[in-house]
């Protein structure tokens, strides 16, 4: 049984065939795209993930009727490319052990990649390679690189609608930047700290007592500053820095930090223990407390002077206790917590003091406090909600000359692909993409509450992301790219260019075709083809193209578009996602704008989390050598659901494959089809039929690992079934067994569906529930049958030695009752039977017995029982009687429809 063989094979049928390839019809369209990959290495797991979910809902629509359209393209522009191909040049020792060891790529072809144009080439060649062996129905005619000189042209255009509707601007904001490079760095760029945010710190200035230094502690929580007791400095080496006119005592880490945001220059250095038990006075408060020295002072976290406020931070409570200071908390936050409020948040999550639970129960009053707080009768805000005041007090401090900013990562480190240890930087005379603008905001919050977002809990992932989404510079120095048009010097970075793509792929076909050049791609051409603006003739005259081509290239836009699906990794959600739903709404009419997303979780490696950069890492290239196609796709949408995590483990795809295989042998084994349609033939058909309908469900939902439970496991436990109950007609579910496996195991079932059939099964109709092979008396019947069987050996549980057993069916005026009560017939049943009201005190007692019990009520007990009796007696090793005489009476009394007494010997 070879997978891979037969994987190759149908691979090139299909190509050959061309039968994903998509072209406008009479037909409703769908439109799904993935992010295209990123190609500073091989393809990985986590690309499989997310491309496998994408192409099992690409194939499972278009055999549900649609014309689908998926397509793919490749992303190579921003800095880790150069970087990458410098470091390969240089022959860095880490670098070539990385791309050998994890990402598959042979030595003598790495040392080669020495430009960033040979990198682009090769991957791009490796990953069409692992794409296409994994069996994607991708429309391959429309591929492209994000340097290509027509793609060049298309963001071009994009840029300059955004900057006439005022969304482009130039300012000075913080970034994350590489001092390397001298860039600032985007998700793409960077090694590690791809998550991490710009943190904007309040600065509270503390002047010491006998002069005018400035100790400058940097806070989130500015409104606490009415109980500050002390403050914290790390026994180690300071700096004294001027700083606008003052002098500041600093971390040398902060005035390197602080370099980069404003003016600065270097005093002195000093030691932090002469500063010990000095006085420095609270701005606002003016209340004077002491400089304490403590170990837990990170000297790398924004200026490493930290203010401390013993009754509502965990922490600084925590601290002051176990060094013996005697300094009373100040409560100045009023909630329904009683005493300090630090005390009670460390009881409240677990009361042992140890950095976890300080962490718990920092998090823990901090969102208490800013919801729910109010400030006390000792500040100048008494009554006021902390979630209003908190700015307030932040605008105060600054405008009376006693605070400042500070920028800081959320979190560390932060790495650039080159290696360098990146930096917060205020950034002047940048071009930024202003998502901070609040009517383009707006709107793109109300889009939200139209659209699908899958799986719908994400829907408040994206409102928050939206709604603290900051300026973003969209432009850098240095890279692979698109120049800004109006200002060449700057090129358009790496999340900027690829928000709007998927309308490319529509032109892409016309290009690779060469029916559409750069020189043709002029603003009018676009305009026309995309906004439906301008003047036919016009246009053809500016872009020298026909005004038969331009109109159909207008035609096919506007059948594709708008997206009607982009499923993504979950780490796409606070970037690209958001800035693909921001640039659809400022540039396209409504009804043009996407109309789902689809969110995914991240892969890791027998329970390690993968890295690009530092391993763990299985490429694709590795995963389809060693498991092959089939198995690794069926494996990959079984292992986790939605946004939850998968973990790739190599003893569950064997045993995965040893299943497929069983499958294999399974089908191929029962191609005869009977004439006569049994019983349990009937319950088989009703059954899938059940199982149909909710894999069906569960794939317009995207429940992938759902689907494929159902599709494959559920259906092998009711084939498993069928056969031990002596089934010998299931050719009777095979071929819409087949087509419902087609999404997930594309090969082996084309490979098993020409067996029979000469047509592709990734085009045939997807199986559609039918609510006529529903047979209720024929699952009532197997219910019934293997409800006995399992009586049978509870009893035999009491009587191992039994040889025989001994069946006795109800009295028959139990099934009278039966039928009267279900047609709410039973009083006049009463009424009219003399026999029953005899057994008044029997009849009420059976009524309720079966109103608590499950009664399965079937036709002809004792003929089911006799048609059955093989399977019995070779399930529970006894011999079957019907004989009533034999049963005790008391058992024999006891009998209802369907629970027959049984009397073991």
């Amino acid at each position: 049984m070879d997978f891979k063989s037969i994987e190759s094979k149908w691979q090139k049928i299909w190509e050959e065939a061309k039968i994903f390839e998509a072209e406008p019809s009479d037909k409703l369209k769908f439109f799904i795209t993935i992010p295209y990959p990123y190609l500073n290495g091989n393809l990985h797991v986590g690309h499989m993930r997310t491309f496998t979910i994408g192409d099992s809902f690409a194939r499972f629509m278009r055999m549900k009727g649609y014309n689908v359209l998926f397509p793919m393209g490749f992303h190579v522009t921003g800095t880790p490319i150069i970087g990458l191909a410098e470091l390969i040049e240089k022959r860095d020792p880490r670098t070539l052990e990385v791309y050998t060891k994890y990402h598959d790529v042979p030595l003598e072809d790495l040392l080669k990649l020495t430009t960033p144009e040979r990198i682009v080439d090769y991957f791009s060649k490796e990953a069409l390679k692992a794409m296409k062996g994994v069996g994607y129905s991708i429309d391959w005619r429309r591929v492209f690189t994000t340097t290509d000189p027509e793609y060049k042209k298309f963001i071009e255009w994009q840029f300059w609608n955004l900057k006439n509707k005022g969304l482009i601007v130039k300012g000075s904001h913080p970034v994350r930047y590489c001092p390397n490079d001298q860039n600032p760095v985007e998700d793409h760029d960077l090694l590690m700290g791809e998550e991490a945010t710009i943190v904007e710190y309040t600065v509270i200035k503390f002047k010491l007592e006998e002069d005018d230094l400035v100790f400058p502690c940097a806070t989130l929580r500015p409104e606490t500053i009415y109980g500050v007791t002390n403050i914290w400095i790390k026994p180690a080496k300071y700096v004294i820095a001027k700083v606008d006119g003052e002098r500041w005592f600093l971390s040398r880490e902060a005035f390197e930090k602080l370099s980069h945001i404003k003016k600065v220059e270097l005093l002195e250095e000093v030691d932090a223990k002469d500063f010990l038990g000095k006085l420095v006075v609270v701005p606002i408060v003016n209340r004077k407390v002491p400089i304490f020295l403590a170990d837990f002072v990170d000297l790398d976290n924004a200026t490493g002077v930290v203010m401390s406020v013993p009754a509502h931070a965990p922490f600084d409570f925590a601290a002051l206790k176990n060094l013996g200071l005697k300094i009373e908390p100040i409560v100045i936050i009023k909630t329904d917590i009683d005493g300090i409020p630090a005390e009670a948040a460390i009881k409240e999550v677990g009361g042992e003091i140890n950095f976890e639970t300080l962490e718990k129960a920092t998090k823990y009053l901090y969102k208490k406090e800013f919801h729910v707080g109010k400030m006390a009768e000792n500040t100048d805000y008494a009554g006021m909600k902390v979630s209003e005041v908190k700015q307030i007090i932040h605008d105060r401090l600054i405008k009376e000359g006693y605070g400042d900013i500070f920028y800081e990562f959320s979190e560390k480190p932060v790495v650039c692909r080159c290696g360098t240890k990146c930096l917060v930087k205020v950034v002047k005379d940048q071009w930024f993409i202003n998502y901070s603008n609040f009517e383009w905001k707006k709107k793109v919050l109300d889009y939200l509450e139209e659209m699908k977002i899958i799986p719908d809990y994400y829907l408040e992932e994206f409102r928050n992301k939206v709604e603290w989404l900051k300026d973003k510079a969209c432009a850098r120095r240095k890279g692979l790219g698109t120049k800004l048009p109006w200002d060449k010097e700057w090129l358009i970075e790496s999340l900027s260019d690829s928000t709007i793509y998927m309308v490319y792929y529509i032109l892409a076909k016309f290009i690779n075709e060469g029916k559409l050049k750069a020189e043709n791609m002029v603003k009018e051409f676009f305009d026309y083809v995309i906004l439906g603006i301008g003047d036919l003739d016009e246009v053809s005259k500016v872009s020298k193209l026909s005004k038969e081509l331009i109109e159909q290239i207008r035609k096919e836009f506007l059948y594709w578009y708008p997206v009607d699906l982009r499923s993504s990794g979950k780490d796409l959600v606070a970037n690209h996602l958001l800035f693909f739903l921001f640039h659809h709404v400022a540039i396209f009419p409504k009804e043009l704008w996407p109309k789902a997303i689809a969110v995914n979780g991240y892969v890791s490696l027998e329970g390690q989390k993968m890295s690009k950069s530092k391993g763990p890492l299985l490429t694709i290239k590795k995963a389809l050598s060693t498991y092959g196609a089939d198995v690794s796709r069926l494996y990959i949408l079984l292992a986790a659901e939605y946004d939850s995590d998968a973990d790739w483990r190599s003893k569950d795809l064997e045993n995965l494959a040893s299943s497929l295989k069983r499958f294999y042998s399974l089908f191929l084994e029962n191609l005869k089809k009977e004439e006569e349609i049994t019983m349990l033939d009937r319950w088989l058909i009703s059954k899938f039929n059940r199982i149909v309908k909710e894999t069906n469900e569960a794939m317009e939902k995207l429940q992938t690992r759902r689907a494929v439970n159902l599709a494959f496991f559920e259906v092998m436990n009711l084939v498993k079934h069928y056969i031990k109950r002596g089934g010998k007609n299931l050719s009777l579910i095979l071929d819409d067994w087949i087509k419902l496996l087609t999404p997930f195991i594309p090969h082996i079932c084309e490979e098993l569906w020409h067996t029979k059939h000469n047509s592709f099964v990734s085009l045939e109709r997807y199986p559609e529930f039918d609510e006529k092979k529903i047979d209720l008396e024929a699952e009532m019947v197997e219910d019934y049958v293997m409800r006995l069987v399992e009586d049978i050996k509870e009893v035999m549980k009491f009587n191992p030695e039994a040889k025989e057993v001994y069946i006795a069916f109800a009295d028959k005026w139990k099934y009278k009752v039966l039928e009267a009560l279900k047609d709410g017939k039973l009083k006049d049943l009463m009424k009219d039977d003399e026999e029953l009201r005899m057994k008044g005190k029997e009849v009420s007692d059976f009524v309720k017995r079966i109103l608590k019990e499950k009664v399965v009520n079937v036709k002809d007990e004792e003929a089911i029982v006799l048609e059955n009796k093989d399977f019995i007696e070779a399930e529970t090793g006894l011999k079957v009687l019907i004989d009533p005489l034999k049963v005790p009476e008391e058992k024999r009394k006891a009998a209802i429809p369907g629970r027959p007494a049984i009397f073991l010997k």
